[in-house]
């Protein structure tokens, strides 16, 4: 098996250094509205999701970037939906030994994060979690896939600020990927803090070497999706080996 599961396979990833301000790359929402909802688009989003999941031949960086950051324009991206089939993989893991995992159990986690990527397909949690199903079962190409979605989806992120103070956040589409982006580095956080409208603060437990305390997320784009009815709890303390998943009213 190539890959280990959660903060065991996030610990394999390549290490990631954080975008400079010289190679940032913001999302521009009119570029982005552009280019993949054009069909004459080497970036139609349509076009794009198929190669994403169709798995034969890999992406680009910029592939990955128009995916990620496009999707915020697809009528599927509805961010307060309750993803259950995420919280039965959570579930099916809490069970499994890493070690020996039953075939029928890595079978279920497969089934269950097919459906789950149905309302949240740039899950870091659910491209872990299949890249170990795969990769146990023994299915090379398939984790191999899944292994280069999450890092794809991660360097994405990551270069869209440089994550260090209020006007260079990192922009994510779910509020589960800030915190998956931090586990996938070894981080342990806090309680998030809202810096303003957009932006909330998620300090560390431990100052790094670099006396950097915290990151920033903008969370904008999870907002203007909002439903009325629905009331965000702010206990976001959320850690991603605790196997526990996102709660709203």
């Amino acid at each position: 098996m190539k890959h280990l599961f959660i903060a065991l396979l996030f610990s394999l990833l390549p290490t990631m250094l954080m975008a400079q301000e010289d190679n940032v790359r913001v999302p521009d929402e009119d570029d982005i509205l552009h280019q993949t909802l054009s069909a004459t688009s080497p970036y139609y989003y349509t076009n794009l999701m198929l190669k994403y999941r169709n798995g034969l031949e890999g992406l680009t960086q910029e592939e990955y970037f128009y995916l990620y950051y496009g999707y915020l324009y697809q009528e599927s991206y509805r961010p307060f939906v309750e993803n259950r089939a995420l919280d039965e993989m959570l579930l099916i893991m809490s069970s499994v030994d890493v070690e020996m995992p039953s075939v029928a159990q890595l079978q279920s986690l497969i089934e269950s994060g097919m459906e789950a990527m149905e309302l949240d397909p740039f899950n870091p949690k659910v491209l872990n979690m299949l890249a170990f199903a795969y990769g146990a079962l023994g299915d090379a190409q398939r984790e191999q896939l899944y292994f280069d979605h999450l890092n794809g989806v991660l360097h994405t992120i990551e270069s869209s600020g440089t994550g260090l103070k209020e006007s260079s956040p990192w922009h994510i589409l779910m509020f589960s990927h800030a915190y998956d982006l931090l586990a996938s580095k070894g981080y342990q956080y806090g309680q998030s803090r809202i810096i303003s409208r957009n932006v909330e603060y998620v300090p560390l437990t431990k100052v790094l070497k670099d006396r950097i305390k915290g990151f920033y997320f903008d969370y904008s784009r999870v907002y203007r999706n909002k439903p009325d009815e629905v009331v965000i709890k702010r206990d976001r303390t959320w850690q991603f080996n605790n196997l526990k998943p996102r709660e709203y009213k």
